[in-house]
C-alpha cells in the first residue's frame, strides 16, 4: 500500500482549520484588521519583526537603536487589547503546532535518538 503524504498533510491542514486554536486565531486576526489604527500599529509591528529576522537570516548585525524601537513597539502594541489577544492566540497556535512537530519528527527520533545537547 503506497502511502501519500501530501493527502495526509491535506487533511492534517483541515483538521487544524477546524481546532479552537485556529478559529480563535482567525477571529483576533479579523478584529485587528477590521480596526484601521490597530491594524497599522500590528502591521509596523510586523514590519520589525520581520526586518529584525532578515538581518538576522543574513548575518547583520542588529543595533542597540534597533533593539530598543523593536522594545518599544512590543511595548506598545501589548497595550493594544485587540493586538495581544491576536498574540496570545498566536502563542497557543504556535504551541499546537510545536506539537504537532514533535510528531511529526517522532519517526526521525525513533531511527537516530533525541540529540544531546
Amino acid at each position: 500500500m503506497a502511502v501519500n503524504l501530501n493527502d495526509a498533510a491535506y487533511e492534517l491542514e483541515k483538521v487544524l482549520r477546524q481546532t479552537d486554536e485556529y478559529k480563535q486565531l482567525a477571529q483576533a486576526y479579523a478584529e485587528v484588521n477590521a480596526d484601521p489604527t490597530t491594524k497599522g500599529m500590528f502591521d509596523n509591528f510586523r514590519q520589525i519583526q520581520m526586518n529584525l529576522q532578515q538581518k538576522q537570516m543574513m548575518g547583520q548585525e542588529i543595533t542597540q537603536q534597533e533593539v530598543e524601537q523593536a522594545q518599544k513597539t512590543v511595548a506598545l502594541v501589548q497595550q493594544n487589547p485587540k493586538i495581544s489577544k491576536l498574540m496570545q492566540a498566536e502563542q497557543r497556535m504556535g504551541m499546537v503546532i510545536g506539537e504537532l512537530n514533535k510528531v511529526i519528527m517522532k519517526p526521525l527520533e525513533d531511527l537516530y535518538g533525541v540529540p544531546q545537547f
